[in-house]
């Protein structure tokens, strides 16, 4: 049986560069759908968060007009329900072992920006995945977490890769830019990523060697059913 670690962020807030605190978590969405899509293909799924802390959702990705209407956010919300228990119970990242999962997987939301993207046991996680020829899902603002992967030489092992993730323009759309203390696409550019921006809020993935990246929300069921594509092209 396939199993998929899914990586999560535990923050419950985004600090931003007037020292705010922006209550935030993962999104829903991202978190659901392919949730939803991997245990629909049988796959074995675990959750990891830092020091084991039940994530938390960010309460806007519940809404109608961030879900996609009235119907889609109630789906959503049932289903999240359906995955409590998994979810109030993570594991903690310092107990995983790379070895045991054939699939690693990070949702966004505005969390990861607040800590996968310094958690050294994360960005470990990340390089070991990518060096060992696991894929590699990471999706919207969650690339943030690429930021912590280093090799033993302090090179970052993403150089050149091309990948999407939540764009600058997007942030600005949403509004929050001008509070941002960083922006994903700006970071992981400077750090030498070959980032692919599609049209603003609407489905949009790349795939180079083992990483898999969706740009937004909207790409959350694509980018699912790209990775289960090919772990069934692999069998």
């Amino acid at each position: 049986m396939i199993h998929v670690l899914f990586v999560v962020s535990a923050a419950d807030h985004w600090t931003l560069n007037d020292g705010s605190l922006h209550p935030t978590g993962y999104w829903a969405e991202e978190l659901a759908e392919p949730h939803r899509l991997f245990t629909e293909a049988g796959w074995k799924i675990s959750i990891a968060t830092p020091g084991g802390v039940a994530p938390t959702i960010d309460a806007v990705s519940l809404r109608p007009e961030s879900a996609g209407g009235e119907d889609r956010a109630a789906q959503i919300i049932d289903y999240i329900g359906t995955i409590s228990g998994e979810l109030d119970e993570p594991q903690s990242l310092d107990a995983i072992d790379v070895a045991d999962y054939d699939v690693v997987f990070y949702p966004g939301g505005h969390g990861p920006m607040e800590d996968l993207a310094v958690d050294v046991v994360s960005g470990r996680i990340l390089t070991e995945a990518l060096d060992t020829g696991r894929i590699l899902g990471v999706l919207c603002h969650a690339p943030a977490a690429l930021l912590a992967a280093k090799r033993s030489d302090d090179s970052w092992p993403f150089t050149g890769y091309r990948m999407t993730g939540f764009t600058d323009a997007e942030e600005v759309l949403g509004g929050l830019a001008p509070k941002a203390p960083w922006l994903v696409q700006s970071r992981l550019v400077e750090l030498g990523a070959d980032f692919i921006a599609g049209d603003s809020f609407a489905p949009h993935m790349e795939i180079d060697r083992n990483l898999y990246t969706g740009q937004n929300p909207a790409s959350s069921a694509e980018l699912a059913r790209a990775i289960i594509a090919a772990v069934a092209d692999k069998e």
